[in-house]
């Protein structure tokens, strides 16, 4: 697993080039992979050459690592025992994309706005 992982950075890594920042405020709205929507807000925070991602969505706290290149960002998660993906890309100053919950097997959406 670990030679799997290593493999997945060293490809992200290898065409990395200008990150358009993504660190601020955003207003969040999103559909979950049952279908149902969700809104809220995050805060993406420059930490090194990584991201801090915090969601509050409903009262609910979810906090990532985000990486990434010109491209799009890749978010890993957690809130408690839950943990997940998003890939998200910039598009006329939005960030959108997709996100799933470790070993899903469907997919969400989201979308956030800067606040």
């Amino acid at each position: 697993m670990r030679g799997f992982i290593a493999g997945c950075v060293a490809v992200v890594l290898t065409g990395t080039t200008a990150l358009a920042d993504p660190a601020g405020r955003y207003n969040v709205a999103g559909t979950n992979p049952s279908g149902s929507t969700y809104s809220g807000t995050v805060s993406v925070q420059k930490t090194g050459d990584t991201y801090k991602v915090t969601w509050n969505i409903g009262g609910t706290q979810y906090v990532g690592t985000a990486i990434g290149n010109d491209e799009f960002i890749a978010i890993s998660y957690v809130s408690g025992s839950n943990t997940g993906l998003a890939l998200l890309s910039e598009e006329d100053d939005e960030w959108k994309g997709i996100w799933t919950y470790a070993g899903g097997t469907k997919i969400g959406t989201e979308a956030w706005t800067k606040k």
